[in-house]
């Protein structure tokens, strides 16, 4: 096993992660929250729901806030996690009601050079709404869960070209979805190898109990493909902390990831324009 340190570890060792933790804590109070009804279910936040407070230690230790979905107020205070995720202009992301199937359109490459790229996998965890998630589902009781990322440019290297940390740089950046309070710790890769034209790579790290101060250990797959005229991979990363993971959470987990695909989209007349969310990318 390997073990990945991310970059800018000199400007997070500056804070402490308590002080993260205690300013996240003063932002997540107050109420409101986003869920949609229905067999296909679409990613946004219009649905009005309420959410007294956000468990700041149950959501580390699990990805679960107990007082319910992570509401608009929960959120207030808190930048979108950068997944490098560009969601097209005109699409939505989709999941079906019955099978679990997610869909997504999403831009890769810059504005001036971009392609559409079609992504789905079948997930048994909802789809998550609100404006700090992407492409995402999860379990509201176990913690388990499933996102897309996007890799930074490849620079016309293949998967067997690049480190493992050039796929992990995106997760664990002080910015990345896993550090939304905080940087995980322990970050260790078990074990990188390709598959036909995907890589997988499965790894460990533990986020900090607030309450208890003991590292809460957790498990993912990642799988990453770099689709036909992108220079970006798209990866799918799929979690659940490590008692779930040995009660049979493993299983799903690797099923989700195997059923992930990421293809060219079909052509149209329609503009390859990103999705207007308020906060731009650095590349669109």
């Amino acid at each position: 096993a390997s073990s990945f340190s991310p970059r800018a570890d000199t400007s997070c060792a500056a804070i402490s992660r308590r002080n993260v933790l205690s300013s996240a804590r003063a932002a997540a109070v107050s109420a409101g929250a986003a869920i949609l009804l229905g067999r296909a279910k679409r990613a946004n936040a219009d649905a009005a729901a309420i959410q007294d407070t956000l468990n700041i230690d149950s959501f580390l230790r699990t990805g679960v806030d107990v007082g319910g979905p992570m509401g608009v107020s929960s959120q207030a205070g808190k930048s979108r996690p950068q997944t490098g995720v560009v969601l097209r202009d005109g699409s939505e992301v989709l999941q079906d009601g019955r099978s679990g199937a997610v869909s997504a359109e999403i831009l890769t490459g810059t504005k001036a050079n971009p392609s559409a790229v079609l992504v789905s996998f079948a997930s048994p965890w909802k789809l998550e709404t609100g404006p700090v998630f992407d492409v995402e589902t999860r379990d509201g009781k176990t913690g388990c869960g499933a996102f897309l990322a996007v890799t930074k440019p490849t620079e016309g290297k293949g998967l067997t070209d690049l480190p493992s940390s050039f796929f992990l740089e995106r997760l664990f950046d002080p910015t990345g979805r896993f550090s939304f309070y905080g940087p995980p710790t322990d970050v260790k890769v078990k074990k990188s190898e390709i598959v036909g034209d995907r890589r997988y790579i499965e790894l460990s790290f533990s986020n900090l109990s607030q309450s208890t101060n003991a590292e809460i250990p957790r498990k993912a797959l990642l799988v990453a493909t770099i689709p036909s005229g992108s220079d970006n991979a798209v990866t799918l990363v799929a979690s659940a902390n490590a008692s779930q993971w040995k009660r049979g959470a493993e299983k799903q987990v690797r099923e989700v990831v195997d059923s992930f695909r990421a293809v060219p989209a079909p052509k149209t007349s329609l503009k390859l324009r990103a999705k207007d969310r308020g906060a731009p990318s650095l590349d669109f």
